[in-house]
C-alpha cells in the first residue's frame, strides 16, 4: 500500500489546486506523467515518474494522467487514468494497480483505463470554461489537448461548448513546489546524508587507490562506482543526475561526465554527484586532492572558493533576494582572482572593476544557486511575482529577484576554473574547484540550514577524512 502520509499530502495539494482553479472561475486541469523511454531495441531506460504528476498523486506507474474537474463554487472531481490490471503483463513487467484498486488506494473520486482517454477527455472538457495543462513540459500534449477540444467543438450544434481559455498549470504548481513542507525537508536531509557518505567514500577510495601498486591504475569511473554503491546501499532509488567525476584539468569542464581518465597524485578531483530518495533530489559538489593533501596553489584557490561559499550561505536569509548569495560570493571570488594574479590589476584594479567589466567570467561563468527539490534544478520563478520591471543600466527591463522565504531550498555552489594559458601563473593551470551545498531558508532571521553539512569541506577536514 502507498504511504498514508504521502497520500494525505497529495490530497492536500490537490485541494489547493482546486481552490486556485475555483478562484479563477473553474475548469479542468490535465496532468500526465512521464512516458517510458526506449534505450535501444526492446530495452527501456529505468522509468522515472513526472515530478508534477507525482506531487499531486503519489502514483508512480507510467501511462497515467490526472484530471481535476473544478466548479467556480469549489466542488471538484478527481479522475485518474491508468493502465488496466493485466496479470499476464505483470509476469513480464511487474505489479500494476489497475483503475479500481488505484482509485481506492490513492484516494481519487474515479479511475478509468488509460485506453479510454480519447473517449473520456472530451466528456470531461464539455461545457467547461477553461482547461489547464503544463505548457512546454510534455512533448505532444498540446496536440492531444487540441484534439480533445476539437472533439468538444464538434458537438456545438448539440449545444455543447468547449473551454474558451487555456492556462499553464505550471503557474500554480511551480509556486506550490517552491515551498517545502517538513516531510519534504526531512527526505532531502536523508538524501543529503546518503550523498555525503558517498563523497566521503570516494575521497577515501581515491587516496587508497593511489597507495596501491601503479599497475592497479585508479580512474575516474572507479570513484563514480564508490558513489553509486553508497547511494544504493543507503536506500536511494537512483542518482539525482548524471555524476560528474573530474580529475585534474577535467574539472574545468563544467558538465564533464565521469569517464576513464586516470586519477593521479597531485591532481584535484571535482565530484558533483548526489542521490534521489523517494522522489526528492540532493546536490553536492566537493573538490579534494587525489592523494589526500592540497598543494600550495590548490589550497590557496580552494580557500578563496570556500570563503565565497560561506559568505553566500550567510547571505541566504529570509527577506534577502535570490541574487544576494551570488553577489556575496562574487565579491570574494573577484578579490581572490586579483590577489593571486589571475586578473591583472592594470586591467581591473579592484573588485568593483572586476565585476563591472566581467573579467571574472573567464574563471567563474555560472551562477551561484538554483532551486532544488523533486528535481535537482527544481521549478519556481527566479523573479519576484507582482513586482514592477526595473530599468537596468543597459536600458533593458527586468523584474527584481525573488525574495527568499521560509522553507525554500536552493543550492550554494561558487567555483573557480583556471584553464592553462600563457598569461596565467603556471601553478594554477588546470585547477577547477567547486563547492556546493543545499540549504533551506528558515523563518525569523535565523541562519539557513545547510542540509548537506555531513560532507566535509574545509581543507583540514577533507585531508583528515582522507587519512581516515
Amino acid at each position: 500500500m502507498p504511504d498514508s502520509n504521502l497520500l494525505v499530502r497529495c490530497a492536500t495539494r490537490r485541494a489547493e489546486v482546486v481552490r486556485q482553479l475555483a478562484a479563477a472561475g473553474g475548469g479542468v486541469a490535465l496532468l500526465p506523467t512521464a512516458p517510458e523511454a526506449m534505450r535501444n531495441r526492446d530495452a527501456d531506460y529505468p522509468y522515472r515518474h513526472d515530478s508534477y504528476f507525482y506531487y499531486l498523486t503519489g502514483f508512480t506507474e507510467p501511462h497515467s494522467l490526472l484530471a481535476l474537474q473544478v466548479t467556480a463554487s469549489g466542488s471538484s472531481r478527481s479522475v485518474l487514468f491508468c493502465r488496466d490490471k493485466d496479470v499476464e503483463r505483470e509476469i513480464w513487467d511487474g505489479f500494476r494497480w489497475g483503475p479500481e484498486a488505484a482509485r481506492e488506494a490513492f484516494g481519487f473520486d474515479a479511475a478509468l483505463p488509460i485506453d479510454s482517454l480519447e473517449a473520456e477527455l472530451p466528456k470531461l472538457l464539455a461545457d467547461q470554461p477553461a482547461v489547464w495543462w503544463p505548457f512546454a513540459v510534455h512533448a505532444g500534449l498540446e496536440t492531444q489537448v487540441e484534439r480533445w477540444l476539437a472533439a468538444v467543438r464538434a458537438q456545438a450544434r448539440a449545444g455543447v461548448t468547449a473551454p474558451r481559455t487555456q492556462h499553464d498549470l505550471c503557474a500554480i504548481l511551480d509556486d506550490m513546489r517552491l515551498f517545502k513542507d517538513p516531510y519534504e525537508l526531512d527526505v532531502i536531509r536523508r538524501a543529503s546524508t546518503i550523498s555525503a557518505q558517498g563523497h566521503i567514500r570516494a575521497m577515501q577510495a581515491s587516496r587508497r587507490g593511489l597507495l596501491q601498486p601503479p599497475s592497479q591504475g585508479l580512474r575516474e569511473y572507479h570513484l563514480e562506482a564508490e558513489l553509486l554503491h553508497t547511494f544504493r546501499q543507503g536506500g536511494s532509488q537512483a542518482p539525482a543526475y548524471g555524476s560528474i567525476v573530474a580529475a585534474g584539468a577535467n574539472a574545468c569542464v563544467l558538465h564533464y561526465r565521469a569517464s576513464d581518465a586516470p586519477v593521479r597524485a597531485g591532481d584535484l578531483v571535482l565530484i558533483d554527484a548526489a542521490c534521489e530518495l523517494d522522489g526528492y533530489a540532493s546536490d553536492i559538489t566537493r573538490t579534494f586532492p587525489a592523494d589526500g593533501r592540497f598543494t600550495g596553489a590548490q589550497r590557496a584557490l580552494y580557500e578563496v572558493v570556500l570563503a565565497a561559499q560561506l559568505a553566500a550561505i550567510e547571505a541566504s536569509v529570509e527577506g534577502a533576494r535570490f541574487t544576494d548569495p551570488h553577489e556575496a560570493a562574487l565579491r570574494i571570488l573577484a578579490q581572490g582572482l586579483l590577489d593571486h594574479g589571475l586578473i591583472a590589476r592594470n586591467a581591473a584594479p579592484d573588485v568593483d572593476a572586476v565585476i563591472a567589466t566581467g573579467a571574472y567570467k573567464r574563471f567563474y561563468m555560472h551562477r551561484t544557486s538554483h532551486w532544488m527539490g523533486m528535481d535537482v534544478h527544481d521549478c519556481g520563478d527566479y523573479a519576484e511575482p507582482g513586482e514592477a520591471l526595473e530599468i537596468q543600466p543597459d536600458g533593458s527591463r527586468k523584474r527584481p529577484a525573488r525574495i527568499l522565504r521560509d522553507a525554500m531550498v536552493l543550492t550554494i555552489e561558487p567555483g573557480l576554473y583556471v584553464r592553462a594559458a600563457d598569461d596565467l601563473p603556471a601553478e594554477f593551470h588546470g585547477i577547477g574547484i567547486r563547492i556546493e551545498d543545499d540549504i533551506a531558508v528558515r523563518a525569523g532571521g535565523q541562519p539557513c540550514e545547510v542540509l548537506t553539512a555531513a560532507a566535509p569541506k574545509t581543507a583540514a577536514d577533507i585531508e583528515a577524512v582522507m587519512r581516515g
